[in-house]
């Protein structure tokens, strides 16, 4: 197998042992972790197979290898008597190419958001993890344990590094599904910002909003954010049920550490539901400035027509008067008066700026509308 597509590891209490394959017999203390690619699962699952078997007793069930596998599974758990199976969907926010300018010059990014999976089976004393072939998060662990290798000196330096290192498989699955939450709460921050910013352009009285797709792309963002969060979820909870009927520990270190795995679970499923409600009051805001949009349209629309019904009134009686004395009648009064067309031409303003005055205290004419 690939190394590099491979990482396993061997964690104690006092310390992390990265070895160079996978062991024939399980070690006497601590936990193994084997990290691995989707592709170098495709690859070498059978033999993964054989050396789960060899490790375990057990090994993974048909059904369960092809979860693993599948790169459209969504979030779920699933659970059998020798092992649990988790798969938890991992963030891949990829900025657009060019973003979008809008009117006021100002170009957004909007994040493209997709998901791959990473897939987790959890045995008593062995943690297997398939990670995409590029996953930052076995990296980020693998470096972590790695900077965390040897035995410790001392008491003291031994007491520190059990608080920093994983106690056992299910805790190292905890911390990871932790880690890959929290790039979800970094996108939440990232598509609040731009939000906020298309919101302002969307609602600006000096321009015009055209950026309708940028819109429908942010809002598609929330709806595939909002999709991946309710399954993973519903992989957590459901994780949290199978802890309750897991077998009475005898002893008080493993019921401690069990309790510790019920808070972290609590911690992940309390994260998941923090990026799950504020992507839900993201759509709820980006719904209300839609409607205020469309609301302000219409108030500036009805002040131009009030404009234009109020200039037409003004103008009707002037057409009249106007009408009335171009008729081609000779006995109509001051027509033949060389001081009509003055007395005439008064009339109209009169009839014009009282019209006017008169439709200015109404405020019809006025800026603020009663």
């Amino acid at each position: 197998m690939d190394a590099a597509a491979r990482r396993v590891f061997h964690i104690r209490g006092d310390g992390v042992i990265e070895l160079s394959t996978v062991p024939e017999a399980m070690p006497p203390d601590g936990f193994l972790w084997i990290g691995l690619s989707h592709a170098n699962f495709e690859a070498q699952h059978v033999e993964l197979q054989a050396h789960l078997h060899q490790l375990t007793g057990a090994a993974l069930v048909d059904l369960h290898v092809s979860d693993l596998l599948n790169q459209q599974l969504p979030s779920h758990f699933d659970s059998t008597s020798w092992y649990d199976v988790m798969v938890f969907r991992r963030l891949l926010a990829l900025p657009s190419s060019d973003g979008a300018a809008l009117d006021n010059g100002v170009r957004l990014a909007l994040p493209s958001i997709d998901t791959s999976p990473v897939g987790f089976a959890v045995f008593d004393r062995v943690l297997m993890t398939v990670h995409p072939d590029d996953c930052v998060v076995r990296d980020f662990f693998a470096a972590r344990l790695t900077q965390a290798q040897g035995t410790a000196l001392n008491v003291a330096d031994a007491v520190r590094g059990a608080a920093r290192l994983p106690t056992n498989p299910a805790d190292l699955m905890l911390r990871m599904v932790n880690h890959i939450v929290d790039s979800y709460l970094d996108l939440r921050r990232k598509l609040t910002r731009q939000l906020t910013e298309l919101q302002q352009e969307l609602l600006s009285p000096k321009a015009q909003f055209h950026d309708w797709s940028v819109l429908l792309q942010a809002r598609t963002s929330l709806h595939t954010l909002e999709d991946a969060c309710e399954d993973q979820r519903g992989a957590v909870q459901e994780w949290i049920d199978s802890l309750d009927e897991w077998p009475v520990e005898s002893s008080l270190q493993a019921r401690r550490e069990r309790e510790l795995l019920r808070v972290r679970s609590r911690d992940v499923l309390e994260h998941i539901e923090r990026v799950l409600t504020h992507v839900r009051r993201l759509e709820q805001s980006a719904e209300a400035a839609v409607q205020m949009h469309f609301s302000a349209l219409s108030h500036r629309t009805n002040q131009i027509m009030r404009t234009l019904t109020v200039l037409t009134a003004i103008f009707l009686p002037l057409n009249l008067i106007t009408g009335f004395f171009g008729m081609n009648f000779d006995a109509l009064p001051l027509i033949h008066d060389q001081r009509g067309v003055w007395i005439i031409l008064a009339m109209m303003v009169l009839v014009g700026v009282g019209l006017a005055l008169h439709f200015w205290r109404k405020r019809y004419l006025s800026t603020r509308g009663e």
